[in-house]
């Protein structure tokens, strides 16, 4: 039996770092198998946040080179953490940080140049997973549905509550994902009006009250009616949520309190639309898994209908980096890791470029 020991590095829309996870990842004959064996968060400095934030207004030249930049940082922290825990890797699979996602215009963009972070690490890098989708006509996302269903298919539904939410489905024999809307990126943006990075287990939420015209003007957004396959990210987060929450002008826990509702909203509405008859289950991870009043108002609105379950920490923080770390793994063995039924690219595909280091 075959064991991939492979780093995979994640870094999301909600801007809070870099996860770090050495997993080991074998096959059995009743699927793949996986042990999380060391993790780490690299928290961003503030200047690292708002060159990745800003990334999206660059010139092309500067843009360039923060991939570079960026991609020869990844390397260095993957270097620390080999050697602070003395560990060996076949490979590592990295994700990147998107800064451009318009799939409409046929372009995805994720900082963190392979070659750059092979050269520096020293070792083979799979990245670049998106692209292949979105020139084969996908969404380019949710990817980590793949992993949802060969390592997580015993739940109904997958939930990653990240920058952006995300939910993942078995339906008449296919997987389904798709981006639901907003989830930390709206959270954290508010948070950070008020000098704190987030919400700590969203206390200053559930001390607020709801705005009632804010939930409506949020819930009435035209992007959640919009039909699967979907995804969006960054720049409709810019043009369409942050004008509504700047025009509020309410207080920072009632601002707070509200996008929660309305998140819990989005989610709970997605969840109750795709229900199996009996015993539904809904795993949530990523970072909005660690606010407890999220957690309990969205465990309160599917009372009932589905199980909202939480696991252990780790699994929480760490599941992206994880199934990144997988679709790596599936790329040296060259296996589908990218879905067309989540996507809606013309065909599935096997994603991800190889950098041999120099």
């Amino acid at each position: 039996m075959k064991i991939y020991k492979v780093i995979a590095l994640m870094s999301g829309t909600s801007l809070d770092g870099l996860d770090i996870a050495y997993c080991h990842f074998y096959e059995e004959e009743s699927g793949w198998r996986f042990d999380i064996k060391q993790t780490h968060h690299v928290p961003y400095q503030e200047k690292r946040i708002e060159a990745l934030r800003n990334a999206i207004s660059l010139s092309t030249l500067d843009h360039i080179q923060l991939h570079h930049e960026y991609g020869n940082w990844l390397g260095r922290q993957v270097k620390v953490f080999i050697n602070t825990h003395n560990l060996e890797a076949d490979l590592i699979a990295s994700h990147g940080h998107t800064t451009h996602h318009r799939p409409d215009l046929g372009l995805t963009m994720q900082l963190g140049c392979g070659q750059h972070l092979a050269n520096t690490s020293g070792i083979q890098t799979v990245c670049d997973f998106r692209a292949k989708d979105v020139a084969l006509g996908g969404q380019g996302a949710p990817l980590v549905p793949i992993g949802d269903q060969l390592l997580f298919g015993q739940y109904t539904f997958c939930l990653n509550l990240g920058g952006i939410s995300n939910i993942s489905f078995q339906q008449q024999g296919k997987r389904i994902a798709y981006d639901i809307g907003i989830a930390n990126m709206l959270l954290n943006h508010i948070a950070n009006k008020a000098g704190m990075l987030y919400d700590e287990g969203g206390a200053h939420a559930a001390a607020g009250t709801i705005n009632k015209s804010l939930l409506e003007a949020l819930n009435q957004l035209p992007y959640y009616k919009k039909p699967f396959p979907k995804s969006t990210g960054y720049e409709w987060f810019l043009r369409a949520l942050v004008p509504l929450v700047e025009k509020s002008r309410d207080s920072i826990n009632n601002l707070l309190c509200t996008s929660v509702h309305h998140i819990t909203d989005q989610v709970a509405a997605q969840v109750r639309t795709h229900l199996n008859p009996d015993n539904n289950t809904l795993l949530v991870t990523g970072g909005g898994a660690n606010n407890d009043y999220l957690i309990q108002l969205l465990t309160k609105k599917l009372e009932g209908q589905a199980t909202v379950i939480v696991p252990d920490k780790i699994l929480v923080d760490y599941k992206e980096a994880l199934v990144f770390g997988l679709m790596g793994v599936l790329r040296m063995e060259k296996r589908t890791n990218v879905l067309a039924s989540v996507t809606g690219a013309c065909c599935d595909s096997v994603s991800g470029v190889i950098y041999l280091p120099s």
